[in-house]
């Protein structure tokens, strides 16, 4: 079934600005959370949540603004899915938002009586994604190439292996459970929350020694290089994804993506639109009136074109297969080759001459002429 768009589901334009999408937010959540009696609404609650996970992230935005929801699905094009849907921890989300007071919701099986549960913080957590842009001249967009990125990752602490600390303990503060119960009134009654333990972060427990290396984080910022092979055929705009090779994650969760979007310098010549190359082609008035031979360059070599009498600006040859190769697919876009007959600035005598007897040259019987001379 197709979802919704992500923008309708908030109610905001295409270019919201992020502030326009956390109100539209908050309203929506407030509206059909499920405590409330008369709007609430537990699927619609979930698809907002769900709207405001991917349109707040600029990353997740600009890959479903480019690709839809196909740039979160498993069974789409793999260059760009960076995630499942299903992942989003709607807990985080509205925790964030409404700082804890409105409960936190990743899950909703049940909303029996008027307690509000979240999913635990100690759940394996994907590290984040990094987004990079790299510039590339033409000709190595057409055929592909190597590039080395550099980019500050976040990594694993090697003096902690990445737990933050020595000599764990329980939190004394919430026992072990990685949260704090409180209840709470609103218009809607009376109801219990639970936050996130402000002593150990959610995680249940404490270390007597924190690491000095990465501060109790778990994980220490590095700068790395990065060797990318860019297949053919990219454009400016597109996003190649490698997957596994971001920052380090939480909890024992996977490594975050890296997304490489490219930003292609234009050519003097040729000009792209997808896979095929558009090239103009000069021809003086006798080359065009009489036709030639004209050697014009493509992007796999030189090669020779006939050039046929009675040439006009403006027509256009096609040359099947030598335009740009299709990514991820088998065969090459063609090549247009546009004629353009150039009017000299400036004539010799002999040149005046020539031109004179030319214009005594009968064209009445020509078409063009004829259908000109119905309307004089």
């Amino acid at each position: 079934m197709n979802k919704k768009d992500y923008y309708e589901v908030l109610g905001v334009s295409k270019t919201a600005t992020d502030e326009e999408i956390k109100r539209a937010f908050r309203r929506l959540a407030k509206q059909y959370h499920p405590d409330n009696k008369q709007t609430g609404d537990e699927a619609k609650f979930k698809e907002v949540g769900e709207a405001y996970a991917i349109l707040s992230d600029p990353t997740k935005r600009r890959q479903y603004d480019q690709f839809g929801h196909q740039a979160f699905t498993n069974n789409g094009n793999a260059s760009y899915s960076g995630f499942s849907a299903d992942d989003i921890d709607l807990g985080d989300i509205f925790n964030e938002i409404f700082g804890g007071g409105f409960g936190g919701f990743s899950g909703f099986g049940s909303f029996g009586g008027r307690t509000s549960t979240r999913s635990s913080s100690k759940r394996p957590r994907k590290g984040a994604d990094s987004l990079v842009q790299v510039n590339l001249d033409f000709e190595e967009a057409i055929n592909g190439c190597k590039k080395t990125i550099t980019l500050d990752l976040n990594e694993k602490c090697s003096s902690c292996g990445g737990a933050g600390g020595f000599d764990e303990k329980t939190c004394p503060t919430c026992g072990g459970s990685g949260r704090i119960i409180s209840e709470q009134r609103s218009l809607f009654g009376v109801f219990q929350t639970q936050t996130t333990c402000n002593e150990c972060g959610g995680s249940g427990h404490v270390f007597k020694r924190v690491c000095n290396e990465c501060n109790g984080v778990g994980n220490v910022k590095k700068r790395k290089e990065i060797e990318v092979t860019i297949p053919e055929g990219v454009d400016t705009g597109y996003q190649l994804r490698i997957s596994g090779k971001g920052s380090a994650g939480t909890n024992g969760g996977p490594n975050g993506d890296i997304y490489i979007e490219f930003k292609v310098k234009p050519h003097p010549l040729f000009e792209r639109e997808d896979e095929d190359i558009y090239l103009t082609v000069p021809l003086t008035i006798t080359e065009a009136i009489l036709g030639c031979k004209k050697e014009i360059p493509t992007l796999s070599g030189n090669v020779i074109l006939e050039v046929k009498p009675g040439t006009n600006s403006g027509d256009k040859v096609k040359l099947k297969g030598k335009g740009v190769k299709k990514i991820n697919a088998f065969g090459k876009g063609n090549m247009y080759v546009v004629y353009k007959v150039v009017m000299p600035s400036k004539l010799s005598m002999e040149g005046k001459r020539l031109i004179k007897e030319l214009s005594k040259t009968n064209l009445d019987d020509a078409e063009e002429f004829k259908e000109f001379k119905k309307y004089l």
